[in-house]
């Protein structure tokens, strides 16, 4: 039995990531390549907040276009772009507009070319049928309130021979009533 409507939990989810400053140096340390960390900003390094490391995972190829879903800080989405190239595009989607701020923040400082950043859910993915070769998820999916709409989109987007790579948590019992009353557990 959900504790929260759906609206809360989104509310939640998007006011909690929305006010995120910059604690996830660590995090990417201990999940990506210094070479790789040295080629981006340190505001992305810093608003590392996934799992692990989709990229690496994901088979991207020079002209692929790859969607990242729950792009946050854009970490995973400057890696990704830089693997598909100038020939290939990398979008984020992300529902929260202060995370998407701050990507484009850096996609800028960067230069980079062949991103292109947007708000949006993942259970309505704001993209046409068939439109993307790879999908890339960090530590987003676990956060869904219908795991089975996400799933469902990610199906629709994804060209004919397209791929997945998910990073996420994986609960194996239940938790205990009082996280999962709780606005903090919900969030990450």
């Amino acid at each position: 039995m959900p504790y929260f409507s759906e609206a809360d939990a989104r509310s939640i989810i998007r006011e909690t990531y929305g006010q995120v400053q910059s604690d996830g140096a660590a995090v990417a340390e201990a999940l990506y390549a210094p070479e790789e960390l040295a080629r981006l900003p340190r505001g992305a390094v810093e608003l590392a907040l996934g799992v692990a490391h989709p990229v690496r995972h994901a088979g991207l190829k020079p002209g692929q276009v790859v969607l990242d879903l729950g792009c946050g800080g854009g970490i995973d989405t400057l890696l990704a772009a830089m693997a598909v190239g100038p020939q290939g595009k990398a979008i984020g989607l992300d529902m929260t507009p202060k995370m998407l701020e701050r990507a484009q923040k850096h996609t800028a400082l960067m230069g980079l070319t062949n991103v292109e950043l947007r708000e949006g859910m993942m259970e309505e993915i704001p993209l046409s049928d068939a439109s993307v070769d790879v999908i890339i998820s960090n530590g987003v999916l676990n956060l869904s309130t219908r795991k089975s709409r996400a799933l469902a989109e990610m199906i629709r987007v994804l060209r004919p021979g397209g791929r997945v790579s998910i990073s996420d948590l994986v609960l194996t019992e239940t938790l205990p009533e009082p996280v999962l009353k709780s606005p903090a557990a919900l969030a990450g």
